[in-house]
């Protein structure tokens, strides 16, 4: 649940004269950010929140051993699942990266990368991404007709 503040200095009836902006962070672990700003207009006029969602994106990665080999498994965040900030990718990326340096492949990014513009829109709460280090390094429409899974069947 997000909570925002937000207030309005009347003016003549019905009618907002300032414009404020509150912000109320839920929780400093990766939680949303709302965010309501209003501004003159009359006072029934709707504000809609703004949901900002910071890093961190991932939570955390874990190696498995899988029918098709090892495949790193990518938890993103709430705020990983959810952001639209375009830079979000490779700052998750490069999360990615810091807990686990073999991450960093070109093949693993691709995959990453597919997941993060398409699966986690198509299928945002799926628990993890997974990621393997012996799927072909393909172009990205491949990857897409792939689902992500280039080379091999997706694994389960």
């Amino acid at each position: 649940m997000f909570l925002a503040g937000c207030s309005a200095e009347s003016g003549e009836a019905g009618e907002s004269v300032g414009a404020t902006s509150t912000t109320t962070q839920v929780s400093t672990d990766s939680a949303p950010t709302s965010t309501i700003t209003t501004g003159p207009g009359p006072a029934s006029r709707s504000t809609t929140p703004t949901v900002v969602y910071r890093p961190p994106f991932i939570d955390h990665v874990e190696w498995t051993e899988t029918e098709v080999g090892p495949s790193l498994s990518v938890f993103p965040t709430t705020s990983g699942r959810y952001t639209q900030d375009p830079a979000a990718m490779a700052a998750a990326w490069r999360e990615v990266v810091g807990l686990d340096a073999n991450a960093d492949t070109p093949g693993m990014q691709a995959q990453f990368d597919c997941h993060w513009r398409f699966a986690r829109i198509i299928e945002p709460e799926k628990p993890s991404w997974n990621l393997e280090p012996g799927r072909p390094v393909v172009p990205e429409e491949d990857m897409i007709g792939a689902r992500c899974n280039p080379g091999f069947a997706e694994e389960y």
